[in-house]
């Protein structure tokens, strides 16, 4: 069975498949609108410094996400 990480803890420039999302209905839909869903490849691209967002790829697309957020979607 695959490691189950929170996204947080990926290395910047590391790829990994979404594999969980425990978020709310509302925060679920927000998140399938950018491409963060089961299944996905993700890329970390930048960690901003003082627990600043994260900067992310999902196919094209780039977006930055709070870590409180990335802490409930899990990659491996």
């Amino acid at each position: 069975m695959a490691n189950i990480r929170p996204l947080s803890s990926l290395d910047v420039g590391e790829t990994a498949r979404v594999m969980a999302v425990d978020v709310s209905p509302e925060w679920q839909g927000r998140l399938n609108a950018m491409g963060i869903c089961p299944g996905k490849n993700i890329t970390l691209l930048r960690k901003a410094r003082l627990n600043g967002p994260l900067q992310l790829r999902v196919g094209n697309t780039e977006l930055a996400l709070r870590r409180r957020e990335a802490l409930l979607i899990g990659v491996a």
